[in-house]
């Protein structure tokens, strides 16, 4: 490549004078620029000025410069958010009226609610129990099935989200509390195996052998003040019911021994102090229109523990 910068030429067949360099024989042209595209560069740079007098743009030590028109995203966020509020102000008073158990008995309400609460269960609780609701085995519980520890009609679940579980310094929070039979010395490691294979013979996960005779007098001496003699769990204790094939902490014979081992203790928060109430109430109806909501024939347990199915 050579360079003719001083020393540039008239090309013969254009006519046009030649910016100096060539490669192989082939010279560039000193065109000058379409006139309606150095137009429109002109305009780019005085609208690209105007909109940094006119709007927030340059960047400063703790801020951005202000613009003279005021306008700011944030702000703009907030007078949309604002009208928003203005409009469903009407629906979220009435929600806030209504009594929960008188929820169903409004259709248009009932469903308000349940799309509201599926917005609200979004921005909320996902984290834990996932978008479908379906929990995560080990962890969080599913509330699209139909076991439910503490209950699953709209004012048992209305009263969890609010109080939530296990909350520390919240007097009324639900809570249970099943030993840690293992760790704390209350059962031997072979006691804690016979137990494991009784309470998988209660859900039909084991055959009845030797093992399960004897975890049957175990579970006798030590579970049925909470599980009931037959396994099914008591409501007012927040036990769960050990004869279906729902599991929370899992079902398999290692998951039950270290359940009846170390025990767990989840903690849900108690949301009544960071939610409004119409907004539990909109939660409440969506958990409750997931599949597995119960009606008002159920029995109403004394406040104390979970919103969904647990196990041991």
């Amino acid at each position: 490549m050579t360079d003719k910068k001083h020393d540039p030429r008239i090309d013969e067949a254009t006519g046009v004078e030649t910016v100096g360099h060539e490669w192989d024989g082939i010279e560039e042209l000193n065109n000058p620029l379409p006139r309606w595209w150095l137009w429109s560069f002109y305009a780019t740079i005085l609208f690209a000025l105007g909109y940094v007098v006119a709007y927030p743009a340059i960047p400063l030590a703790h801020r951005a410069s202000a613009g003279v028109l005021g306008w700011t995203s944030r702000g703009q966020l907030a007078g949309e958010t604002a009208l928003v509020a203005r409009e469903r102000a009407p629906l979220m008073a009435r929600l806030a009226a209504t009594p929960i158990e008188r929820l169903e008995a409004d259709p248009e309400l009932m469903r308000a609610a349940v799309t509201g609460g599926r917005a609200a269960f979004r921005a909320n609780c996902v984290a834990c129990h996932g978008a479908g609701a379906a929990g995560v085995v080990g962890h969080y519980p599913n509330l699209n099935d139909d076991d439910w520890l503490w209950g699953g009609n709209l004012k048992q679940i209305e009263y969890t989200i609010t109080h939530g579980i296990r909350q520390p310094g919240h007097d009324q929070t639900r809570t249970s509390q099943m030993p840690s039979f293992g760790r704390d010395g209350i059962l031997a490691p072979a006691q804690v195996q016979d137990v494991a294979s009784f309470v998988r013979t209660l859900s039909r996960l084991e055959r009845p052998s030797a093992s399960s005779a004897r975890g049957r007098e175990l579970f006798a001496a030590n579970c049925v003040a909470c599980h009931g003699t037959e396994g099914n769990g008591n409501r007012q204790l927040g036990a769960p019911n050990l004869t279906d094939a729902i599991w929370l902490y899992g079902g398999s014979r290692d998951a039950i021994v270290n359940s009846v081992t170390n025990a767990h203790a989840g903690v849900m928060p108690a949301w009544g102090g960071t939610l409004d109430l119409a907004t539990i109430k909109m939660l409440a109806a969506y958990v409750h229109s997931l599949g597995g909501g119960e009606g008002f024939t159920a029995p109403q347990p004394a406040p104390s523990g979970a919103i969904a199915d647990a196990r041991p």
